[in-house]
Order: C-alpha cells, then sequence, then structure tokens
C-alpha cells in the first residue's frame, strides 16, 4: 500500500487507517482483550466463533489485530509487544478508530513479589509506574539523585471496579476442575519502563537496583506484581474524557512512510472512509463515551523463590485465562447505542457486490 499520510498531528491515511495498529474504523470492537505475544493472541483467536470469518490486519510496526464475534458479541484481540510507548499507540489509536465505549483487558505475565505460587492469576485493582530516573548518574552515583522514580503509591490511577468484578467471577466460572491455580484480585501492580533495571534484575549493567525490590514493597501497600503495561492503559483510561479537542493545527504537512498493514481479508461493505464523531464539551456528560479497564496478569515468575513457569503451565494457563476474558467481556452489559455500528464492521453482514434481482 502507498498511501500518503494526511496529518502529521495524527497520521492516518486517505481511508482512515492510523499509523502505527494499521486499522480503521469498522475492523476493531468495542470489547478488546490485548495481549504482548502472538502466540497468546491466536490462541485466544481460535475461542471465536466460525462465523463471521476472522478479521486479521498485522501491521508494519508489529500489531496484529484480530476481530471477530464470541458467542455472537464482537471482540478484538491486539497483540501490542511489551512497553508503555506500545500501550499508548495501542489505547490512543484504538479510541481514534471507535464509536462508543472501549472495554480493554490486558491479559499478560509478570513478576511476582509476593509468595505466590507460579500459575497464580493476580487481578490488579491499582497500578503505580516506577521507571529509571535519567537525571541520576550512573557512572557516578549522583548523591543527590535517586536512581528510580516512583509514581505516588495512591489508588488513583485504577481498574475499572465493574470490570474488575466481572473479571474475577468470569475466571472463576471457567476454571478447568483439574486447575487449582489460585486468583487473587484487589492488589496492587508497579509497571516499570524496563524488564531488567527497574524491576530490580541484575545484570552487566550498572543499574544501581539492587534494593530496588525492597524499596517498592516497603513504598507500596499490598504491591504484588511487576509489568510493563498495566499503569499506562489504567492512566489513559482514567484521562480520557470523551469529548473532541479543539486543535491549533491548520493545514499540517502530509507525512511520509506510509502505514503497510498484512491483510487477511476485508469485506466488502468496509472500503469507505469512516469518521469517528466525538460529542462536544458543552454535551450531556452521559452521552460520552468511556474507556473501562481491567487488567489479569499470570504469574511467570516468583522474585522471591526466582522459580519460572513451565511451558505446560503456560499453556494450561493461557486457554483458561483467554476464555475467561473472553466471557467477562461478552457479558459485560453494554447499552446498544454506546456500540460502534454494525453497518460497514467487518463482523457486520458482507453485502454482495453483484446482488441477484429478485424474481
Amino acid at each position: 500500500m502507498k498511501d500518503r499520510i494526511q496529518d502529521a498531528n495524527f497520521p492516518k491515511t486517505k481511508d482512515g487507517r492510523v499509523y502505527h495498529l494499521g486499522i480503521r474504523a469498522g475492523e476493531v470492537a468495542n470489547r478488546i482483550i490485548t495481549v504482548g505475544s502472538t502466540s497468546r493472541a491466536e490462541l485466544i483467536a481460535k475461542m471465536l466463533d466460525t462465523s463471521p470469518k476472522l478479521f486479521s490486519l498485522y501491521s508494519e510496526r508489529g500489531f496484529l489485530t484480530i476481530t471477530g464475534c464470541y458467542k455472537s458479541v464482537p471482540v478484538s484481540i491486539v497483540c501490542i509487544g511489551m512497553g508503555a510507548p506500545n500501550a499508548d499507540f495501542f489505547i490512543r489509536e484504538v479510541r481514534e478508530c471507535l464509536y462508543g465505549d472501549m472495554l480493554v483487558i490486558r491479559l499478560g505475565s509478570c513478576g511476582c513479589l509476593t509468595d505466590l505460587p507460579v500459575g497464580s492469576l493476580v487481578l490488579p485493582a491499582s497500578s503505580v509506574a516506577c521507571t529509571r530516573n535519567l537525571d541520576f548518574d550512573f557512572t557516578s552515583c549522583d548523591p543527590w539523585e535517586v536512581p528510580y522514580r516512583l509514581s505516588k503509591p495512591v489508588r488513583v490511577v485504577s481498574a475499572d471496579p465493574d470490570l474488575h468484578r466481572v473479571l474475577h467471577d468470569a475466571l472463576e466460572a471457567t476454571r478447568p476442575p483439574s486447575l487449582k491455580n489460585l486468583v487473587v484480585s484487589n492488589t496492587v501492580n508497579a509497571s516499570t519502563d524496563s524488564f531488567y533495571s527497574s524491576q530490580g534484575r541484575q545484570t552487566s549493567f550498572q543499574d544501581h537496583n539492587a534494593s530496588l525490590i525492597d524499596h517498592l514493597k516497603a513504598s507500596v501497600s499490598d504491591l504484588t506484581t511487576l509489568e510493563m503495561e498495566t499503569f499506562w492503559i489504567f492512566h489513559l483510561a482514567a484521562s480520557w474524557r470523551g469529548v473532541k479537542q479543539s486543535s491549533s493545527a491548520i493545514n499540517p504537512p502530509l507525512a511520509t512512510v506510509p502505514v503497510v498493514p498484512t491483510l487477511s481479508e476485508i469485506p466488502s461493505g468496509t472500503s469507505e472512509k469512516v469518521e469517528v464523531i466525538l460529542p462536544s464539551l458543552d454535551e450531556d456528560t452521559s452521552s460520552r463515551p468511556v474507556i473501562r479497564a481491567a487488567a489479569a496478569h499470570m504469574v511467570f515468575a516468583s522474585r522471591s523463590s526466582q522459580a519460572f513457569i513451565s511451558p505446560d503451565q503456560v499453556n494450561e494457563l493461557e486457554k483458561w485465562s483467554g476464555r475467561g476474558v473472553l466471557e467477562a467481556l461478552v457479558g459485560f452489559g453494554v447499552a446498544p447505542e454506546r456500540l460502534h455500528p454494525i453497518s460497514g464492521s467487518v463482523w457486520g453482514p458482507i453485502e454482495p457486490s453483484n446482488p441477484s434481482k429478485a424474481l
């Protein structure tokens, strides 16, 4: 695809495709599971209905979007890889392609700071951010700076309480009889900007992090998990106001380097550009769309015992939690007027290009 990008402020192609995910309106559903690995996305996709046919798009920037239905309810699975920047791309670009409410559940792996065994499922009610302090001199150990910064340890960046509760109930309801894995709710998570330095791992780099985990546990009550995305998903969900923003940009220049997605199939009804219209600031707040977010963390690593999950355990855990997250999303009620239109979507009926004449 050689389409040029329009508007350097929020790059899109002429037909409305966003720059990094490569999707456009009608290709992503209101209910979304986000994962980090393509194999997990593809495993969950096998649980979706056989009809309509799954829509799958793999963007040039490495994002995979799969959209279909689960129990006749439209659902998307979006693989974003790892880290805060990718979580930011995901939330912002999906939001621009979607009319109505946005429900997001992150299903990902984590390290555990308590004595929970590997294979446990942890559902954080809130999250803090731990980031490397770039003002600190890591070569000479600046005595006036701390090497890591922690966001305020208060429960203000939180999961949506209703979606959190529905997720917990769905995971318990879908638990296979053979699995005794724990499901732990109402904990605190810490999202970091590195798998290594800001998670206290020791490498050949001089990271000044030997006491970091002890400091985190002492600073944040109920801190249980470490990973790299949840804080930013919760933060953006809570920050979004659901209204049109004024822009000072006038006739911005065209950008270069087009989005080049790989598409499995595009239904015939989706060729036209679809604009997503948000309410204005002065409209009734009850009509504004919202972003609801929750998370399920699979404990792959115990930072206390240094145990790591086995491949067989991962397979069992992903099958169970993937099904549970799907059940939570379709079981969470959303009013029809707060959903993206079926017409022109990849989950809608495909209109024949040459309909037969009535006899």
